[in-house]
């Protein structure tokens, strides 16, 4: 079974594991070079015999107030980049009546933390239930030839800031109704969630990822 090794846009930096009592070390990073995009697909996954997609019509959300959706004028820009990458690579966009091959949820993760942070970012994956596209009762998975699904990164630090998107398999769906996810993205590091950085964030994500077409 074949492994997939993440992609990263950046170098991580070794001082990022030191200690909390060494300095942090984006105190001396501009807000660009503390971003990290990380993409992963299924190994086994056929990206050319998906045709059609479906979006989320909102962002799930989760902070220090707690968790829900939002949809700002910022998160419809981030949709609809989302959207024109997908259908330059061949794929065309449904409505979930549909019966989309691909669903992508978004998610944007902002905590203020005292101590390290967790693995787990509010139970992500999954927050958006499967009930969304049509097969409620679980949370979408990452299966085995999805390769190792590590934590998140762990370092001290006062805020993390995360956007993730998810891509989920509607078309071949398991006898139990369970959802498999083929794609994810994971952006990292300050700036991520501000809308100047969108544009440059979904870009490099969908670079770094070429077997996402439909046409291949």
């Amino acid at each position: 079974m074949k492994k997939i090794i993440p992609i990263l846009s950046l170098f991580l930096i070794g001082g990022m594991l030191l200690s909390s009592c060494s300095k942090d070390p984006l105190d001396d990073m501009t807000a660009e070079e503390s971003q990290i995009y990380i993409t992963r697909k299924d190994s086994s996954a056929n990206f050319s015999s998906y045709k059609t997609f479906s979006i989320v019509d909102s962002i799930a959300v989760a902070n220090n107030s707690g968790e829900g959706k939002e949809l700002t004028d910022d998160d419809i820009k981030l949709i609809k980049l989302i959207k024109q990458h997908m259908q330059d690579r061949g794929y065309v966009l449904v409505d979930t009546t549909q019966s989309p091959d691909l669903g992508i949820n978004i998610m944007r993760i902002s905590y203020t933390y005292l101590n390290v942070v967790p693995n787990n970012y509010w139970g992500y994956p999954g927050y958006w239930n499967t009930g969304y596209w049509g097969y409620p009762g679980s949370s979408y998975y990452f299966p085995p030839s999805f390769g190792y699904y590590p934590p998140m990164f762990r370092y001290y630090n006062t805020k993390s800031d995360v956007l993730t998107i998810d891509i989920i398999d509607l078309k071949n769906v398991k006898k139990d109704n369970k959802l498999e996810a083929v794609w994810n993205a994971s952006m990292k590091g300050v700036g991520v969630l501000h809308p100047t950085f969108y544009e440059k964030e979904i870009d490099a994500i969908f670079k770094q990822s070429p077997y996402l077409n439909a046409n291949k």
